[in-house]
């Protein structure tokens, strides 16, 4: 019974992924299991990590300093076993809008970006490459990517892949006033790669304040969403981690929330699993990393369905009633 039930839930699983009929995907899972190739379960094991703060890009010993620390925390999540590991948004820098702006720093006006040290950016870069080629480990980094003058640069996500190339980049969509006034040129599209078998997406900044980005990759199938930040700007601020929470839970997926080490000021980085809770956190509020194994679950019957309660499946089933009619049995 418990078996014919699972494999039910499997069936409907692949229906809710492929658009597929329930009957056509049966017939799938059936000639599949009588090859032996049954969809299975596949996991790898993620390290979101909280890296140091840097916010002057001008200075080419801190830029420097942040990409060995970089390294180190790559090397670290290498020795756990970790397959992928996570950066927070601007892991080699976060550029202060002070700093970077013409008019100030007492007022902030658009960033002249002709202050960033970018070659000494590209030669740390490329070190993190390398070392993610020879260690065979995805990295995703926060990083500022320069576009061609006068256009201002992305706020970015660089996936690496374990071969040491840039498989993709992730830019910032949903910017703040600050980064669309005067600092940073949006981005416009989702992204998703995928790694033994576990999809990811990105977001990043504070795009954990629009649930339409997290819908939009559950409906893109994903199996975690990678979401940076350099953390909110209150003290004790806890908004954004709870906000990822609450969008692994409703989409019914994992999410790894990777923040800047600022101490006092935001939550610490990790992992929440897809029922919402926090499957592993970052101890302290320094430089640290958090591991899980990601599982993807094909017999999770809640994400099927909550798709179908997304379809329309309860408009058959409303009534309109006359409230004049009824009005006198309410009480």
């Amino acid at each position: 019974m418990t078996e014919n039930r699972n494999f039910k839930r499997r069936v409907r699983a692949r229906a809710a992924k492929t658009g597929e009929s329930y009957t056509t995907a049966r017939m799938h899972l059936r000639d599949a299991e009588a090859t032996g190739a049954l969809w299975q379960a596949k996991s790898l094991r993620l390290a979101a990590v909280q890296s140091a703060y840097l916010d002057d890009p001008r200075d080419p010993a801190a830029l420097r300093h942040a990409g060995e620390e970089i390294r180190q925390l790559i090397r670290q999540a290498h020795r756990a076993g970790a397959r992928v590991v996570h950066f927070p948004e601007g892991a080699t820098c976060f550029p202060n809008k002070r700093i970077m702006s013409a008019i100030g720093p007492r007022d902030i006006g658009p960033s002249d970006w002709h202050r960033f040290e970018w070659a000494v950016l590209r030669e740390e870069l490329d070190a993190i490459r390398r070392l993610a080629r020879d260690l065979s480990l995805w990295t995703v980094l926060g990083s500022v990517h320069k576009l061609t003058e006068p256009h201002r640069p992305h706020n970015s996500l660089y996936v690496i892949s374990d071969k040491g190339t840039i498989a993709t980049r992730y830019d910032e969509r949903m910017l703040s006033n600050t980064k669309i006034s005067f600092m940073y040129t949006p981005g416009t599209i989702p992204l998703t790669f995928e790694v033994d078998g576990i999809r990811f997406g990105c977001a990043l900044g504070i795009e954990c304040h629009f649930p339409e980005i997290f819908l939009e990759y559950e409906r893109l199938n994903v199996d975690c969403v990678l979401f940076s930040t350099s953390g909110g700007a209150l003290e004790n601020d806890l908004a954004f981690a709870a906000e990822v929470q609450g969008h692994a839970s409703s989409n019914r997926y994992w999410a790894s929330f990777a923040v800047l080490a600022q101490p006092g000021l935001t939550a610490p980085s990790g992992i929440v699993a897809p029922d919402g809770q926090w499957a592993t956190r970052c101890v302290g509020d320094g430089p640290s990393l958090a591991l899980a194994d990601i599982i993807n679950d094909p017999d999770d019957p809640a994400r099927p369905w909550r798709r179908r309660a997304r379809g329309g499946i309860y408009d058959p089933h409303i009534v309109s009633d006359d409230p004049r009619s009824s009005s006198r049995d309410m009480f």
